[in-house]
């Protein structure tokens, strides 16, 4: 596709169709969320039991997310996307067919195998195609799923388990996903595998081992730490494998993914300063409704009501972000933008049973406009300086992160509230205002501190992105 000429109008017909199944697979995992008590009465088993199904999805997201770049460069992006939007379309089918438990955990690894490959090789094929004057416009097309569905998702699950049945969930991919297929055959530029390298065994059996470490530990984390010595174990054990992967990718001829990129500002930026952003960031949708529902009493159409204004900041933003980030360019806007999300996590920590709703819903929503910001403006400074030859495994690289951050933003915001809670005294699951408040303001002190990647960015950084010309 590097070699494809790709025009402008078709190029954004593609990224609307990579955007779409994003926000399939990101809405998928929300709206489950909701609906998991009428999943367990229709399979007959505990609530808390469906948490296997939903632990099982993560873990083939995070086994298969190392491998996808090399078998994107093996077998072709288009390919590879087609197939894994197939996958997934079919997989939703099967959730929604199942009569047990343990066949909807089947089903969902095969969703998870889907969706491992369906993120990282559908970025991959627009950063393939995309010029890097249009960069921006691209990823910012492709970041809005990641706002909008962790938002829309519980309502919608919600309204579904309602008025339906929980089956729909599922079935609503199929439309989606057999419309997305369609459009990738039609619209998506074929290319001919060039890439020869032999799968590096040892670097994929240590970073998905690794990922699934991460992942089983932070999953298990932020479910209440039922079982504390599993969750620290895995932590534990995936960093220490995390290490060894780097370690290997450094010292072999031909690895998995390489890490040369991380040698670039711009793209180590989103790295490091970047995760903790996003992961504050994903507190909010945990910590707002609980907030609103176990101390404020807000019952749960006034809390969604609410929460529904972090969306509309998120929209509102998306108008001006590329000419913001045009007239300002990226360090500007990444370090005076990260203070206003900075403050507004730490504003959520001063509501109280007297705030008006306004007010609530005033800060909420300015709060939406700093956090589509910063994550346009993370999402696009990453490639900008990445050469051509380095894209597949700098996006690699990406989406595993990306992988992991997405769950440790419910983690941080439970240890945030239950660690404060312990400090003083509380039981677990019994937080007060006080708690909420320290938690909101150690989030905000977080935003602040990872600023500092962003304060040592020159400049003109990405001006080759953004267009901004420094006067």
């Amino acid at each position: 596709m590097s070699d494809t000429a790709v025009s402008a109008r078709h190029s954004r017909a593609v990224t609307y169709l990579v955007a779409g199944a994003f926000f399939m697979e990101l809405l998928d995992g929300t709206v489950i969320a909701t609906a998991m008590p009428q999943m367990a009465r229709s399979f007959g088993v505990a609530p808390v039991d469906m948490n296997i199904g939903m632990t099982a999805y993560l873990l083939a997201l995070a086994v298969f997310i190392p491998i996808s770049g090399w078998v994107a460069d093996r077998l072709g992006p288009r390919t590879v996307f087609g197939g894994a939007i197939g996958l997934f379309t079919l997989s939703s089918l099967l959730c929604g067919l199942s009569p047990s438990l343990w066949t909807f955990t089947a089903a969902r690894v095969l969703q998870g195998l889907g969706g491992a490959a369906m993120v990282p090789v559908g970025r991959l094929i627009i950063l393939r195609i995309t010029e890097k004057k249009d960069l921006m416009r691209a990823i910012g097309t492709t970041v809005w799923p990641g706002l909008v569905a962790p938002v829309l998702g519980p309502p919608l699950g919600g309204f579904i388990v309602t008025y339906a049945d929980w089956p729909w969930i599922f079935f609503l991919n199929l439309p989606l996903g057999l419309a997305a297929l369609a459009m990738t055959i039609a619209w998506v530029p074929h290319e001919r595998p060039t890439d020869s390298r032999p799968l590096d065994v040892k670097g994929f059996l240590l970073s998905g081992a690794a990922l699934v470490a991460l992942v089983f530990g932070l999953d298990t984390l932020g479910q209440g730490a039922r079982a504390p010595v599993q969750a620290v174990g895995g932590i534990a054990l995936g960093l220490v494998l995390s290490v060894l992967t780097i370690r290997h990718c450094r010292r072999h001829p031909a690895p998995l993914f390489k890490l040369d990129a991380l040698r670039l500002p711009t793209y180590a930026i989103t790295v490091w300063g970047g995760s903790v952003q996003r992961v504050a960031i994903g507190t909010v949708p945990f910590l707002t409704p609980l907030l609103f529902q176990t101390v404020l009493g807000l019952d749960a159409f006034q809390s969604g009501t609410l929460v529904l204004c972090i969306f509309a900041g998120n929209l509102s933003m998306k108008m001006v972000t590329n000419q913001v980030l045009r007239r300002f360019g990226f360090r500007r806007v990444l370090l005076v933008n990260g203070v206003l999300m900075s403050l507004s996590l730490a504003a959520c920590g001063l509501f109280t049973p007297d705030t008006p709703k306004a007010v609530v819903g005033l800060v909420l929503f300015l709060g939406g406009l700093f956090r589509s910001m910063q994550f346009t403006g993370l999402g696009t400074i990453q490639f900008a300086d990445v050469p051509k030859e380095e894209v597949s495994a700098a996006n690699t690289l990406a989406a595993m992160l990306g992988q992991l951050t997405s769950g440790l933003g419910v983690v941080a915001g439970a240890l945030a509230l239950n660690l404060g809670a312990f400090l003083r005294g509380h039981p677990q699951g019994q937080s007060d205002l006080t708690d909420f408040r320290n938690a909101f303001f150690v989030m905000g002190a977080a935003v602040l501190l990872s600023l500092y990647d962003a304060w040592k960015l020159a400049p003109d950084a990405a001006q080759n992105v953004s267009g901004h010309q420094r006067a």
